[in-house]
């Protein structure tokens, strides 16, 4: 790399971190391409930031200094995570250098390439958090995150990119199908659950990682749901990417992440007694790509309604007919789920929403609000609101929601 670098170790002030943004906004993809043998090497958020804290320590904390904040309350952390949201936010602005960033993502994970065989031979496999079925052709991914009400952990990311990537993988899946589990959470023992979005416990402990959960989320899984499998990029016909349709199916709520999700879905089934809410204003987080994709189903008015004010919309009003497709008896959801998995298991469906997906949202308009995303939220993470939140949230008793 040409370009002289600052002289500065990684510091926590706003001057040393408004140095890094303007260096790297000149230079990230010089960095970059650095850090990836001129874009010859697709390295994946982990890598490529464990790279540049050893190759760059002036402009990205390294694994010794990430290493002090293992262990840390979210509120005794010193925020090095911000740093790399400098850095991510950079890399995302840069077009090349983004665009790069979002296929070496798209990629399948090697726990996945791991598992293959055994998903294709068995038709059955239990990841931990997620659990992959096949039936008839159809993938069911089912959610036992059971004991916080299937909300969403780094365990779940991860279960969750290498369960979408099997069903994407295997040739004898046609849909794929999302499905909340059985709950054994007092409150709602013996009901399926959804979604109840990011755990604030989690995040309260320090648990919830900028990289491994909130970036890799939006650049793993849910881009893969929504834009499918960059398998072989240079000999990929007539497609760069595998892709699939997918149908989630609510029952009792989607909050936060869960709402996040009906967007990227082809076709959702909510039971009559489920709701979906946003409540990102009072957690205090962006998210995730809500505030970009909202709005194209709600029109402006509502999804400030949702984001902002913290509106719930329960399946069976009027403004629900924006989200979700179906709205069934609770005991008619594993019925409703068969009818939607033969409608969508034809040819056409694949074509048609990959056009539906390049015209509503393209790959630049997805890069251009990733990186203003990664840096609002490795912020936001550190603000003195969440922290007061998550922790008054952490210390209500066991079994309160």
């Amino acid at each position: 790399m040409n370009a002289p670098a600052p002289e500065l170790a990684v510091e926590t002030t706003p001057e040393s971190r408004l140095t890094r943004l303007r260096y790297l906004r000149a230079h990230a993809g010089e960095v970059y391409d650095t850090l990836t043998d001129g874009r010859t090497v697709h390295l994946r958020l982990d890598e490529l930031l464990r790279r540049a804290g050893e190759r760059f320590p002036y402009l990205v904390p390294d694994a010794r200094l990430l290493a002090t904040e293992q262990g840390r309350l979210q509120s005794e952390k010193q925020g090095l995570e911000i740093d790399q949201g400098i850095f991510c936010h950079a890399v995302l602005g840069h077009p090349e250098a983004g665009r790069h960033l979002i296929d070496a993502m798209l990629r399948p994970t090697d726990r996945a390439l791991g598992l293959l065989d055994d998903f294709r031979a068995d038709g059955d496999i239990d990841l931990g958090v997620v659990r992959v079925e096949r039936r008839d052709g159809v993938t069911h991914l089912t959610v036992h995150n059971d004991h916080c009400l299937n909300a969403e952990t780094n365990a779940h990311v991860e279960d969750m990119e290498t369960a979408v990537d099997l069903a994407l993988l295997d040739p004898a899946t046609t849909v794929g199908v999302l499905r909340g589990g059985v709950m054994s959470h007092p409150r709602y023992r013996g009901r399926r659950v959804f979604s109840a979005g990011i755990n604030l416990t989690d995040l309260h402990e320090g648990r919830i990682s900028y990289i491994d959960f909130l970036l890799r989320r939006e650049l793993g899984y849910i881009s893969k749901l929504y834009r499918g499998l960059l398998v072989d990029e240079d000999h990929a016909w007539p497609q760069r990417t595998a892709q699939k349709p997918w149908i989630a199916a609510v029952d009792t709520f989607a909050i936060g992440g869960g709402a996040q999700l009906l967007l990227v879905f082809d076709h959702v089934i909510a039971a009559a007694d489920s709701y979906v809410s946003l409540p990102a204003a009072q957690e205090g987080i962006v998210p995730g790509l809500g505030n970009l994709r909202l709005a194209r189903f709600t029109g402006g008015r509502t999804a400030r309604q949702v984001i902002l004010g913290g509106r719930k919309i329960w399946a069976t009003e009027p403004a629900a007919t924006a989200l979700v497709d179906e709205v069934v008896d609770p005991k008619a959801v594993d019925e409703a789920v068969d009818r939607a998995a033969a409608r969508l298991g034809v040819p056409a469906v694949m074509v048609n929403r990959h056009m539906l997906h390049h015209a509503e949202e393209p790959v630049e308009m997805f890069r251009d609000y990733l990186a203003e995303f990664a840096l609002q939220q490795s912020l936001r993470l550190y603000g003195e609101d969440v922290l007061e939140k998550t922790g008054r949230h952490w210390a209500r008793p066991a079994g309160a929601l």
